[in-house]
């Protein structure tokens, strides 16, 4: 059975370089959480808006987004979301001219409006490109092309973004000097920063306009999900609100969301604690993507022959274990136990998706895509709170930063318990078959 019909081979790799397109947002944007720490002068709680800005675009776009595809179409979803990804973008232009914190918050509220866009109408349309047995590894195969525009984000953020940060220079004990220079030159300073945080963003806005042109340019063929009549939104609502599997999964993503965020945006936090500057605790970010991205082709390859819900499952421990080290082992120990927390999230975020969907009729479908976007609120919850344990500096003599990372061992316990119950469900169903 092919992954892919050929009559849909070529949309499909054109949709999935969106997928890079949305990787780059969230992985530049994760360690702009510190960047705009020092450069702002501010708490690592405040600065955690930065997430909840970017996250609360996809909870308060996910809904409105389905409803725009129910009534035009997939394209018309796809072009909308490009062209509020590349408003976003360009605003931080402005953001930067202005150098206020709250204008870049809200530049990332508008980018991530069109993400919300893009992630309702790309993931369930990869789904349908072909027989659903295979859906969700497929759906696994497109996704492994976000975390390759995550590591260009990553990498633009560590090699052209917090090298070139005046105000994260420390001196020979390893203390941000920032802080502690005259007003004037601080001034100074922060405009130059904020003028380096902008341009990649500047940048991608370029390629994302780029990319609403070939996609205009571009006939997308009719699938049977595109092709069928929707159900009406009361129709759909209930549907869904009896599907235990994709109830709970909405659940899970949320949680694991969560996970994923804090993990990856409080890397540089962890670093820091043991006097890496920003530049270099980015690099661990990448290698920490590299084994994301390694994981996603491998766990795609192991699904043909272990099912999604019982590798989920498995996946969810090791994450948890490795949860574990990084807050017991105080050093590089527990950077190392954090950083192998990727290699087990890799497959969970389209595995959730895949499995929650898969019992979905096709004329709910735009809207069960449309909630389990919405579930990516939980990235927009969580590290507020996390940045709050951390700016205790310490908690019964252990690093606050080492505790925090108690939330995102909390979200992989209930990531294990969806994948789990996936799993009886699904021996279940094999038996009565």
């Amino acid at each position: 059975m092919k992954l892919v019909e050929k009559k849909y081979l070529a949309i499909f790799i054109l949709i999935t370089t969106l997928f890079a397109l949305w990787g780059f947002a969230n992985d530049i944007t994760n360690p702009m959480v510190a960047a705009f720490q020092t450069v702002m002068e501010i708490s690592a709680t405040k600065a955690s808006f930065v997430q909840f800005a970017f996250y609360g675009g996809y909870a308060t776009m996910a809904i409105p987004a389905a409803l725009f595809i129910r009534r035009y179409s997939y394209k018309s979803g796809i072009l909308l979301g490009l062209a509020l990804y590349a408003v976003g973008a360009f605003l931080f232009i402005p953001a930067a001219a202005f150098e206020n914190f709250t204008f870049f918050c809200l530049s990332l509220y508008i980018l991530t409006f069109g993400l919300a866009f893009l992630e309702t109408t790309a993931n369930p349309f990869i789904l349908s490109l072909g027989a659903k047995e295979n859906a969700t590894r497929r759906l696994n195969l497109a996704q492994a092309f976000n975390p390759m525009g995550s590591l260009i984000g990553m990498s633009v953020a560590s090699l052209v973004v917090l090298p070139n940060l005046i105000s994260d220079r420390r001196d020979a004990a390893g203390e941000i000097i920032f802080s502690s220079l005259p007003a004037a030159q601080r001034a100074s300073i922060r405009l130059h920063d904020l003028n380096v945080i902008r341009d990649p963003y500047v940048a991608i806005g370029c390629i994302v306009v780029l990319m609403f042109v070939i996609i205009a340019l571009t006939k997308v063929p009719k699938t049977k999900m595109t092709d069928e009549p929707k159900n009406s939104f009361g129709v759909s609502m209930r549907h869904l609100w009896h599907n235990h599997s994709y109830r709970e999964g909405v659940v899970a993503q949320m949680f694991y969301v969560a996970a994923q965020i804090m993990t990856w945006t409080f890397i540089i936090q962890y670093a820091d604690n043991l006097g890496i500057n920003k530049a270099t605790a980015q690099m661990y970010n990448i290698v920490a993507m590299v084994l994301f991205l390694c994981g996603r082709f491998i766990s795609t390859m192991v699904m043909k022959y272990v099912s999604g819900p019982k590798m989920l499952f498995i996946f969810s421990i090791g994450a948890g274990l490795c949860a574990v080290g990084a807050i017991c082992f105080v050093g590089y120990t527990g950077l190392y136990c954090l950083i192998g927390i990727s290699a087990f999230m890799s497959l969970m975020f389209p595995t959730i998706y895949g499995i929650a969907l898969q019992r979905v009729d096709h004329q709910d479908a735009s809207l069960g895509a449309a909630f389990l976007v919405m579930a990516i609120v939980g990235g927009a919850i969580m590290p507020p709170l996390q940045g709050l344990i951390i700016d205790e500096k310490s908690i019964l003599g252990f690093p606050a930063v080492n505790v925090s990372y108690v939330l995102p061992l909390l979200c992989f316990v209930i990531v294990g318990i969806y994948g789990w119950r996936s799993h009886r469900r699904e021996l279940a169903q094999s038996v009565v078959k």
